[in-house]
C-alpha cells in the first residue's frame, strides 16, 4: 500500500493512493495515520479494504507528512560509504545517532526555510524507516517486523550550525521545515528490497546526487536493532538512513542552497518531493 495525509497544516486526513494514482478517503476507518493505526494488525486491516469501496477525493490539495505525531525523528550519519569519502570523513564502525526535531517535520512540497543567521543550507535525500510496532532490544532477525514502511526524506541540513557553532549536530538538522517526509508511507510488501533503491536529487534542475541504498552502511535491519538498544521504538518513530553522495558541502567549491531555488529529489518506488527555499521572514 501507499498511504498518505492531505489537507491543511495541522489538520490532515488519512488516505490511500489507488492503483490508479487516485487518492481515497480512509478517515471513516482510521483517525489519522500514526501510533497504532501504523500496528500489522492495523495494515492488515487496510490492506484487505477495497479502495474502490472508499471515498475518492477529486481534488487532494496539498499532500502532508506521511505519518501524523512522530514520537521520535532519529538520524543516522555518516552511513553511506561513498558520502563519508565526499566529506573526508572515516566511515563509522557503529551508526552515529542523532535527533531532528519533530517541530522540523513538514509534507513533501511545503517551503523550506532558511532560518535567520544561515550561511550554508545543504540537502540530502534520504531513505526513512517508520515504525510500527513497540522495537526494544530486538534482533537483527525480527527487526524488520517492527517495520511498517519506508518514506522519502530530504534531511535539511545548516552546516554552519552543524559544523562551526559547537556542540553535537542537532541544532543544524532541527530547524523549522528541515525534514519533509513523503509523499507516501509505502507499506514493505510493496516498498521492494529496500537494499537496493536508486535515490537522486536535483537543485534548479541540476542533479547533484545519484545514488542507490546499496552503499549504505548499516542496513534497515541493523539501524532498528541497534537504536532499540538505546530507547525503545514506538509506532510512528522515524529513522532517516544517511544519504549517498552529492550534498552540497560534497561539491568542490561548495554549494549552499539561497532563497528561490527548487530542490527536487525522489527514491525508485517511493515517491518524490519538491520544495522552493524562501527566506525566513520577521
Amino acid at each position: 500500500m501507499k498511504l498518505l495525509r492531505y489537507g491543511p497544516a495541522g489538520s490532515e486526513r488519512p488516505g490511500l493512493l489507488d492503483a490508479r494514482g487516485d487518492v481515497r478517503d480512509l478517515s471513516g476507518v482510521v483517525d489519522d495515520l500514526a501510533g497504532e493505526a501504523l500496528s500489522p494488525d492495523s495494515l492488515a486491516r487496510l490492506s484487505a479494504i477495497d479502495p474502490a469501496s472508499l471515498s475518492l477525493v477529486a481534488d487532494p490539495g496539498r499532500i502532508g507528512p506521511c505519518v501524523g505525531r512522530v514520537g521520535k525523528f532519529i538520524c543516522i550519519g555518516l552511513n553511506y560509504a561513498d558520502h563519508a569519502a565526499e566529506t573526508g570523513a572515516t566511515v563509522p564502525d557503529e551508526p552515529i545517532l542523532f535527533m531532528k526535531a519533530t517541530s522540523a517535520i513538514v509534507g513533501p512540497d511545503d517551503d523550506v526555510i532558511q532560518p535567520r543567521d544561515s550561511t550554508k543550507l545543504d540537502w540530502e535525500v534520504e531513505l526513512g524507516v517508520v515504525i510500527g510496532s513497540t522495537a526494544r532490544y530486538v534482533s537483527e532477525a525480527e527487526a524488520l517486523d517492527h517495520v511498517a514502511g519506508y518514506c522519502v526524506i530530504n534531511d535539511v541540513s545548516e552546516r554552519a550550525f552543524q559544523l562551526e557553532r559547537g556542540g553535537t549536530w542537532d541544532k543544524g538538522k532541527g530547524c523549522d521545515t528541515f525534514g519533509p517526509i513523503g509523499p507516501w508511507l509505502v507499506t514493505k510488501d510493496e516498498a521492494g528490497d529496500v537494499g537496493d533503491l536508486s535515490m537522486w536529487l536535483e537543485v534548479n534542475g541540476r542533479r547533484f546526487q545519484d545514488g542507490s541504498s546499496r552503499t549504505m552502511v548499516f542496513g534497515p535491519a541493523v539501524l532498528v536493532s541497534y537504536v532499540s538498544r538505546f530507547m525503545s521504538l514506538q509506532p510512528g518513530d522515524i529513522i532517516s538512513t544517511g544519504t549517498p553522495p552529492g550534498v552540497g558541502m560534497g561539491q568542490k567549491p561548495p554549494v549552499w542552497l539561497q532563497p528561490g531555488d527548487v530542490i527536487e529529489l525522489g527514491i525508485q518506488g517511493l515517491g518524490r518531493q519538491r520544495q522552493r527555499v524562501v527566506a525566513q521572514g520577521g
